[in-house]
């Protein structure tokens, strides 16, 4: 089956719900069982069947298959939000007492939960150069090291970590590879032939890609994985909502016509952006310039429409001209919708083992569907605004 004909028919079985094409939305708690009998087998195995609302219905299983089939995963785990896929992930394959390596350059939030909540269960997180060589990581091995997770490429500052060299030292020594996969989407990036045990998406973003759910999956190498993962999301009572989880598999059925779009959009926009004066530099692994362009292009197959862009200095004043005046481009955290996005953002006050330095200000952007003229000219607009005496 290629990919184009999955997208559209994984986790559908109209057969078993009186021939519809989408899987309904059930809005379920209780669940009820003909008798006794029934109710016992149910029991033997929480990972087989319906049992009760919180531990998975049709909608939710329906979803989790068809994002399983497109990563090629044995299994996935839905969550409410992209966060709570990662404290999952995490959650599952350490404890008290163990070490956590982590690459510099995660999501912010991810660096939050590293520092606090894993921290009060007594899990020492290290955090690592993304662009650390396969030897120096080797140095940073404990015993007790249970885990690496990586973000390839960093969704602020784009670095692109060598995963599967990285990936091979932490294998070799038992440990658990998880990577935050949102950017390259199971379409862009092949998780598991990079040598991925869990990938993380934020299906809130591309997944979903309407920007009106929240919604988190963690898809797993193999059967222990999986099951590691399952068990930890039942007993956190995790439980992603029946109309979000529904609107998941829905947006995945478009994934493949929407991505394209947004990949052109965003390097058609960062090309001509590397020429304005404005732009000090571009940040699109995509583009040649990119100092780890190499590693995109052996390891992913396109890329979506987040990138940044570092602009000379100016006050925030300047910077407040550039974005308030802005027609197409929002002003918002999250990204992977049908709009654009901007985001001013400060990547020097959350390093520990790398230093950011750019005197000028970094604007992250998230191009969307619009006609790339119309934001080319928007944007023109706001670097005129940001460069007026």
């Amino acid at each position: 089956m290629k990919q184009a004909t999955r997208l559209v028919h994984a986790g559908r079985r109209p057969a078993a719900h009186y021939g519809m094409v989408n899987t309904p939305v059930y809005h379920a708690s209780t669940v009820l069982f003909d008798n006794l009998a029934a109710f016992d087998a149910s029991q033997a195995d929480p990972f087989a069947g319906v049992h009760y609302g919180r531990l998975g219905t049709p909608t939710q299983f329906a979803f989790e298959q068809a994002v399983a089939e497109l990563e090629g995963a044995h299994g996935a785990v839905s969550t409410c939000s992209g966060l709570a896929a990662i404290a999952t992930a995490l959650l599952s394959v350490v404890a008290a007492g163990d070490h956590l390596l982590v690459a510099d350059n995660v999501y912010g939030p991810t660096r939050k939960l590293c520092d606090g909540l894993l921290a009060r269960l007594g899990i020492e997180t290290e955090y690592v150069d993304p662009l650390i060589s396969a030897e120096a990581l080797a140095a940073c091995f404990r015993d007790n090291t249970r885990a690496l997770f990586v973000e390839a490429p960093g969704s602020l500052t784009f670095e692109i970590s060598d995963v599967p060299a990285l990936a091979a030292v932490a294998r070799a020594r038992g440990a658990c590879v998880i990577a935050d996969n949102t950017w390259g989407t199971p379409i862009y990036f092949d998780a598991f032939a990079h040598g991925i045990d869990l990938s993380v998406h934020a299906a809130t973003k591309y997944i979903v890609g309407h920007s009106d759910a929240m919604l988190g999956v963690v898809n797993c190498r193999d059967a222990e994985y999986y099951r590691a993962v399952r068990h930890t999301s039942i007993a956190l009572g995790y439980c992603a909502g029946p109309d979000d989880v529904y609107l998941g598999a829905r947006g995945l059925r478009t994934l493949g016509q929407r991505l394209p779009v947004h990949e052109a959009n965003g390097l058609v926009l960062a090309n001509w952006l590397a020429e304005q004066p404005a732009v000090a530099r571009v940040l699109h692994p995509a583009r040649a310039d990119h100092p780890q362009h190499h590693l995109w292009q052996r390891d992913f197959t396109g890329a979506c429409g987040l990138f940044a862009i570092e602009l000379i200095p100016a006050d925030r004043q300047r910077l407040a001209a550039l974005i308030d005046g802005l027609a197409y481009y929002g002003l918002g955290a999250s990204w992977g919708g049908y709009e654009s996005l901007v985001l001013p953002v400060t990547p020097a006050a959350s390093r520990t083992a790398t230093h950011w330095q750019a005197p000028g200000p970094l604007l992250r952007i998230h191009a969307g569907l619009e006609d790339i003229a119309d934001l080319i000219d928007d944007m023109a607009a706001g670097l005129a605004r940001y460069t007026a005496a």
